[in-house]
């Protein structure tokens, strides 16, 4: 029995998808639940699940744009699991017998050769460390499988180990001084739509950036005063992006039209702050949303936003997750940026930008003293945000992180609220 299965809508106003890779050959035999191929929209990117067992006949090509609700594929179920090839388990076997990995070995320092039986390669040894091998033996994987799910090998490869001195074992291949080659790929549909929509902010919008810098002291002092006490709490480390998305929600209060969006000849102002957070996912950047960060803790803005981060990393991020936002934040800090004119994100109206933390001289009460000092942006609308409230808006940011205790008060100074 055949059954067909269609593209699934990834969500609201998306018609169209565009299969972006395979993850099982076609005529394959694939079990229910396994992961079939990744779909993107030009928002997000969609997995495919086999539903039944049995053997897949693919309909849609890599690279094809096809409609929601057509047929992707068809599995025909009465079709029997066929038994694994004997030369393929004979390798698993070989594998397993030659690569033995002691429990204590909890990291990938120690090299183990392991010699690839029946294959082109069977004269030379490739290196498997020992957490690798655990993983290969974990999913049923031999040397052979690894190999055949690398990159193609083009002719500079296969040159730089000709060029290489000979040793036991392959060598790292060296690097070309000097090369004409060039890959061309295709964009995706989701950085299609990333470029198509940062073009029209620069259009469409009076953008303006506004700086100020934040002493990080008070808040590193903080953090790691109670790491330890969060890490065993909730399992991950604490960051400073909770303090910033908690420090922008309590700004927006005080400075609404930061939160605001155009709408026609219309203004809408939420009572709400969603943040985006922008995160980096092998299918490039991406914004997932913290909903109503003004009534969240700092540590719930820091789960929520770890867990968003790891769905976008897993390629498992849904429309949901990014739909929607008043504003957004990016950290150009982890990948050490100094200072940047962050884009907004449409249709939002502003963007704090974080940046990378550095040691620098400043002048307290007429002394100079090394401060761990980070510079803060903020981009913005100026249709619709003036100079006063952008700056505004940023110093009071600047504010609450370097008395970070007022986070707790919703952005007031504690001492007024034991005299009040």
């Amino acid at each position: 029995m055949i059954k067909e299965y269609i593209i699934p809508s990834p969500g609201e106003s998306i018609n169209e998808v565009e299969i972006a890779t395979w993850l099982v050959a076609d005529g394959a035999y694939v079990e229910k639940n396994d992961e079939l191929a990744e779909v993107e929209s030009d928002k997000a990117t969609l997995m495919l699940v086999a539903e039944e067992s049995g053997i897949i006949s693919i309909k849609a090509a890599v690279g094809q744009v096809v409609k929601v609700g057509s047929v992707a594929y068809t599995i025909n179920i009465s079709a029997e699991k066929p038994e694994k090839a004997k030369t393929e388990v004979e390798n698993e076997v070989k594998v397993k017998d030659e690569v033995k990995v002691k429990d204590e070995v909890k990291d990938d320092k120690e090299v183990l050769s392991v010699k690839v039986n029946d294959s082109p390669l069977s004269e030379s040894k490739i290196k498997v460390t020992p957490v690798a091998a655990e993983l290969m033996k974990e999913h049923q994987l031999n040397v052979d499988d690894i190999i055949q799910g690398l990159r193609r090998i083009s002719k500079t490869d296969v040159q730089a180990v000709l060029n290489a001195p000979q040793t036991e074992a392959i060598a790292s291949p060296a690097p070309v001084s000097f090369s004409r080659e060039t890959e061309t790929a295709k964009m995706t549909m989701l950085r299609r739509s990333i470029s198509h929509r940062l073009v029209s902010v620069k259009n469409e919008t009076a953008m303006l950036t506004t700086f100020n810098e934040v002493d990080m002291s008070a808040v590193m002092e903080l953090r790691q005063k109670m790491q330890e006490k969060f890490v065993v709490k909730n399992g991950f480390k604490l960051g400073y992006m909770g303090f910033f998305a908690k420090a922008v929600a309590i700004a927006t209060r005080l400075y609404p039209s930061v939160n605001s969006q155009i709408e026609g000849d219309s203004i809408i102002t939420p009572s709400y702050a969603d943040v985006g957070i922008a995160v980096q996912s092998p299918k490039g950047l991406m914004v997932p949303i913290v909903r109503n960060a003004e009534s969240k803790t700092v540590a719930q803005i820091e789960t929520n936003i770890k867990e968003l981060a790891q769905k976008a990393r897993d390629k498992r991020i849904s429309i949901e997750d990014l739909n929607g936002g008043t504003i957004s934040i990016t950290n150009g800090g982890v990948f050490g940026s100094l200072l940047s004119t962050p884009i907004i994100n449409p249709p939002q109206s502003a963007i704090l930008g974080m940046h990378n933390i550095v040691d620098r001289p400043v002048a307290i009460n007429g002394q100079v003293v090394i401060r761990p000092m980070m510079y803060v942006a903020l981009s913005y609308d100026h249709r619709l945000i003036d100079g006063k409230d952008s700056v505004g808006f940023l110093k009071t940011v600047k504010e609450l992180i370097e008395n970070p205790v007022r986070l707790l008060f919703d952005g007031n100074d504690p001492l007024e609220k034991v005299i009040e």
